[in-house]
């Protein structure tokens, strides 16, 4: 059983930070490429970011990139999205995921649900204002 907890969404500032944690178990953690989506009012969940543990490298979609970080720690089998430079289209609920696939397959793999099944949390409300 995969599990996946997000936490620490909430309002945030235009301009300001957030950060967001999904907690899991630490064979989860271990076995699993973990990353976050995202999903506006009447749009469909796109991916955000994902940091692969076989080797430490991270990847960002380009709405994202250079304003986020997602990172990993291994003593808490938690994995963090650090959000700055917040701008009204962040607004979304934000979701945890895992997979088996790595890198760049990830984000087709939970699109898709396939080849891998991929595990998905229940997400967490991020909503930013002027």
């Amino acid at each position: 059983q995969v599990s996946l907890v997000e936490s620490g969404g909430g309002l945030g500032k235009l301009g300001g930070s957030l950060t967001l944690s999904c907690a899991t178990s630490g064979r989860t953690f271990s076995s699993y490429t973990i990353g976050w989506f995202r999903q506006a009012p009447g749009n469909e969940r796109v991916f955000v970011a994902v940091s692969d543990w076989n080797d430490n490298v991270a990847h960002y979609a380009d709405p994202v990139r250079g304003r986020f970080t997602i990172s990993r720690d291994s003593a808490k089998n938690t994995v963090y999205l650090k959000m700055n430079t917040l701008k009204l289209e962040d607004t979304a609920v934000y979701l945890c995921a895992a997979n088996v696939q790595h890198g760049p397959n990830f984000e087709a793999a939970m699109t898709y649900n396939y080849p891998t099944r991929g595990y998905w949390g229940r997400g967490t409300q991020v909503t930013v204002s002027a």
